[in-house]
């Protein structure tokens, strides 16, 4: 373990958004926090950008993968089997905490008990870049995002007539435990074909990701390794648009997610277990700018299928209605309103084999299981002329189970400028809430209609620090309370009665961040971050005191970079069923370090070649108790454009 300590004391802390950014601008402006493209030193928070450039720099990794370098983000799972269920933790909250969007539109899984959506269902090959919102921000987007907004952008069609992206990936998938296996055992391919033929755009893309070689539960110390568990994932998608004149566009697109992911038994032994999701997904995007403001409505409907294949077999399937639109419009030089209406209407069914029995019976109807959310608000921005910007916001949230709901946002910051730097002060005091789940509310067994949403509180405090585009410091200090939680209430042990309530305790989580960006002229970049969270015990299981990352990239000659990225995650406790005793018993998980390199090279103007090493001292660990992780490993691959 020492020589993972004295790799983090030189390199530093952790990964922002990557080395070799040719873009700078894309740092320097941010939306994500207002719904309004404004300057870096006028917004009040410390919104990530992962830019394209970085997602190319880390080829053959997953958007989970990547997501877990950012300050105050655990993706727990993203270090074991490619099936592995995720559990997103961000300033220790649970995935319900946290908002997923893709280009504009939230999504969810109406058949999960939490409504979360599930990131294995998104390629990093088809995306653009990804931005990170901390803090509750319900204001603009809605339920659930009480920690934390991951808002991905899916890459765009080329200006040309035709163009084409090829890429593929391979490389080893072994566990720590092993030597053995050193077989190639993970490929991951991407083709597209997208363009623009004057005033009509298309892109066109399908990608594939298979792993095999890990076993999801770890074979007991001295017994031979378990059965590897497959992961097999295809997607494509379409997406046509027109732009109708200079001001306005219209697009629409067509896609399909599919994974196997094959498990093992909850008793720690080898099964032939599988989980099956299925996604048809259809929206659109239609943006008109006028010479004051914008307006964009954005919309998605999604069919999900989840088949649950083991002791306990079940299916599932959902369809999901999500619309935003809104109308963002500048009054003065200094004050724009973003006005708008955001719409959600989910329902499921769900079904299982009785004990004893052999075929499945449904046990939750989607003319039951059902909820319609409509949420107007409003936001407004007002950045003076002597450094004071002011981010303020309300949304009411009406619901067809519970009664209307207000969250709201104030959020100040202050930049002086001295030179040619600029030092930020920043603070905000922000509400959000969280939708009971359909689960919570209709199953037959647990649910509850009674429920009400959770109520969620942040408040922020921080500084930042810029030298133009060489040097960034930043450090903030959160605090962040939880009421109405719904938990799962035993109610009468001895019949084995339990209900989701919503209880009265209050819950608080706080914790700092810090993130530092240094470019050492145009040949190495260091970047590096810092979290320490102090979560509720109640909610501490798997969640890192502490965690940081720290990269460096050194561009040795145009089109040729190399890099290093160090993680270190201190101990965490977790629990497990243990079942002889029948018993829940917690277990402390040890600290661990990891060691990466990555190196890409342009060999033409149209070839671009790229290989890694990733835990490259094979550092055994875990991320969940028993279950397996991977070791060292190595990938190779290129990316040709035509």
């Amino acid at each position: 373990m020492k020589k993972h300590v004295l790799v983090a004391l030189c390199l530093g802390a952790s990964v922002v958004s990557l080395a070799q950014n040719k873009s700078p601008e894309k740092l320097d402006t941010v939306n994500l926090d207002t719904k309004t493209p404004i300057a870096r030193k006028n917004s009040g928070k410390t919104v990530v950008t992962i830019t394209e450039e970085t997602l190319e720099n880390n080829s053959g990794q997953s958007v989970a993968d990547v997501l877990n370098t950012v300050s105050g983000i655990e993706i727990n799972g993203a270090r074991s089997n490619d099936g592995q269920n995720l559990n997103y933790y961000v300033r220790g909250g649970r995935n319900r905490q946290v908002v997923i969007m893709v280009d504009g539109v939230q999504l969810n899984d109406p058949s999960q008990i939490a409504n979360d959506y599930d990131l294995r269902l998104i390629p990093a090959t088809s995306v653009e870049k990804i931005e990170i919102l901390k803090g509750a921000s319900s204001v603009l987007y809605g339920s659930g995002a009480a920690t934390a907004v991951i808002s991905i952008t899916t890459k765009k069609a080329s200006k040309e007539p035709i163009a084409a992206t090829i890429s593929s990936t391979l490389g080893t998938n072994r566990p720590t435990e092993s030597d053995k296996n050193t077989s190639l055992q993970s490929f991951t391919s991407h083709a597209s074909v997208n363009g623009t033929l004057n005033k009509f755009f298309y892109n066109t893309s399908f990608s594939n990701r298979y792993t095999d070689g890990l076993s999801a539960i770890a074979a007991p110390e001295g017994e031979d390794l378990f059965e590897s568990d497959v992961f097999n994932r295809y997607d494509g998608r379409i997406n046509l648009g027109y732009h109708i004149s200079e001001n306005i566009t219209v697009s629409q697109f067509l896609s399909f997610d599919k994974f196997k992911a094959g498990f093992d038994d909850f008793d720690f032994t080898d099964a032939e277990f599988q989980s099956i999701s299925e996604q048809l997904k259809t929206g659109g995007h239609f943006e008109w700018k006028y010479k004051n403001g914008t307006y964009v409505f954005n919309d998605s409907y999604t069919w999900i299928e989840r088949e649950i294949a083991s002791g306990f077999p079940s299916k599932y399937d959902s369809n999901s209605y999500t619309f935003d639109n809104y109308l963002n419009h500048r009054f003065t030089n200094q004050l724009q309103v973003v006005v708008g209406l955001n719409g959600n209407f989910s329902s499921f069914n769900s079904f299982s084999i009785p004990f004893g029995e052999t075929d499945f019976s449904q046990d939750v109807d989607e003319d039951t299981a059902k909820f319609n959310i409509i949420d107007p608000y409003v936001n407004a921005v007002y950045i003076s002329d002597f450094g004071l910007t002011v981010n303020a916001g309300a949304r009411l949230n009406i619901h067809s189970v519970y009664d209307t709901h207000l969250v709201y946002n104030v959020n100040p910051s202050y930049a002086f400028d001295f030179a040619n730097n600029t030092l930020k002060v920043l603070g905000s005091y922000s509400t959000a809430y969280i939708t009971p789940s359909l689960f919570q509310l209709y199953d037959p067994l647990y649910g509850n209609e009674e429920l009400t949403p959770e109520e969620n509180r942040t408040i922020e405090g921080g500084l930042e620090f810029s030298s133009e585009e060489d040097f960034r410091v930043s450090a903030l200090y959160f605090n962040r309370e939880e009421e109405n939680y719904v938990d799962f209430v035993t109610i009468d042990p001895d019949l084995f009665i339990s209900q989701y309530l919503n209880i009265d305790e209050t819950f608080t989580t706080s914790g700092v961040e810090v993130e530092v960006y240094k470019k050492f002229g145009d040949k190495v970049t260091f970047q590096a971050n810092y979290t320490n969270t102090q979560a509720d015990e109640r909610f501490a299981l798997r969640i890192p005191e502490h965690k940081l990352n720290a990269s460096i990239g050194y561009s040795i000659s145009k089109g040729v970079f190399v890099g290093v990225d160090y993680q270190y995650v201190s101990e965490r406790e977790d629990n497990f069923f243990n079942p002889d005793t029948f018993m829940n018993e917690i277990v402390t998980l040890e600290s661990y370090g990891i060691l990466n390199f990555k190196i890409n090279g342009q060999v033409t103007k149209n070839l671009k070649l790229f290989a890694g090493v990733s835990n490259i001292f094979d550092e055994e660990y875990e991320e969940l108790y028993r279950y397996q992780t991977r070791g060292r490993n190595i990938h190779t691959g290129f990316t040709l454009n035509l």
